[in-house]
């Protein structure tokens, strides 16, 4: 199906994309990096405790505990299913401290070492359909948790594809609340000067689509990255797909103007 269109017929005037998962591979460096932060504090302390030691589960726990969330409200978040309560700690706390912030920090650290070592790599079909919604007329902005958006963006030389950006840095800058609340969406619909009723959230991440949905999004897209269709539907998708290359910008549009 043709991705042209004319922006005076289109029924939305804006795209709204997590970066993490959806345009950037990152959310499996992120995966991979908080696998290994808990597998070793998991075996640490069942040594210390003498009890028995149950590893991260780089798919599942990920999926529904750490996915899209701030840091330290990830840590938290996998803390309470395991029955962990740990003290919050400070942000300047050391990787080697048993803190939430200490063990947010020990992750980074973790995340950087990979990232800087492997280099983000994009996802093409993602690429492409912002090529073609910018060709259409249509304004697209990037959101992201992590406070290495900008650091991500300019590695992987996409900086320029986007009109706004609020990531980890900007939304505490801003006061914004992270996901499942819809702050970091809506404040980008407000950048760009366009209602939410008129614009899509585009993720991966069940915290995401719940965030986009309490929004009042016109559209939430959903991308399955991880068997997690189901969820993606239950937690507000309106539409979900295995990659962008599977929906076009007329795609998009046939659904507003149902």
């Amino acid at each position: 199906m043709s991705n042209s269109s004319n922006p005076a017929e289109l029924g939305f005037d804006a795209v709204i994309f997590d970066m993490d998962g959806v345009v950037t591979h990152t959310a499996l460096l992120h995966s991979v990096a908080w696998k290994e932060l808990f597998d070793a504090y998991l075996k640490q302390r069942a040594e210390r405790n003498g009890e028995p030691f149950r590893a991260f589960d780089a798919e599942g726990d990920y999926l529904a505990y750490v996915d899209g969330k701030p840091r330290y409200k990830g840590v938290q978040s996998f803390l309470e299913s395991r029955g962990i309560d740990l003290p919050y700690g400070d942000k300047s706390d050391g990787d080697g401290q048993e803190t939430v912030c200490g063990l947010g920090n020990a992750k980074d650290a973790i995340f950087e070492r990979m990232l800087h070592r492997d280099g983000p790599k994009l996802f093409d079909s993602t690429i492409a359909l912002i090529h073609a919604l910018k060709a259409a007329g249509v304004r697209t902005s990037i959101i992201s948790s992590s406070k290495h958006c900008q650091e991500i963006l300019e590695m992987a030389g996409v900086e320029d594809l986007f009109v706004t950006r609020i990531d980890g840095v900007t939304s505490e800058e801003l006061g914004l609340h992270g996901k499942p609340d819809p702050d970091i969406f809506t404040k980008s619909a407000e950048m760009l000067g366009v209602p939410v009723e008129r614009s899509v959230v585009v993720e991966d991440a069940v915290s995401g689509v719940q965030a986009g949905r309490a929004g009042g999004f016109g559209l939430v897209l959903g991308i399955d990255r991880g068997n997690n269709r189901e969820a993606l539907m239950a937690n507000g998708a309106d539409i979900v797909v295995n990659d962008l290359a599977e929906i076009s910008v007329q795609d998009i549009d046939d659904w507003f103007n149902r």
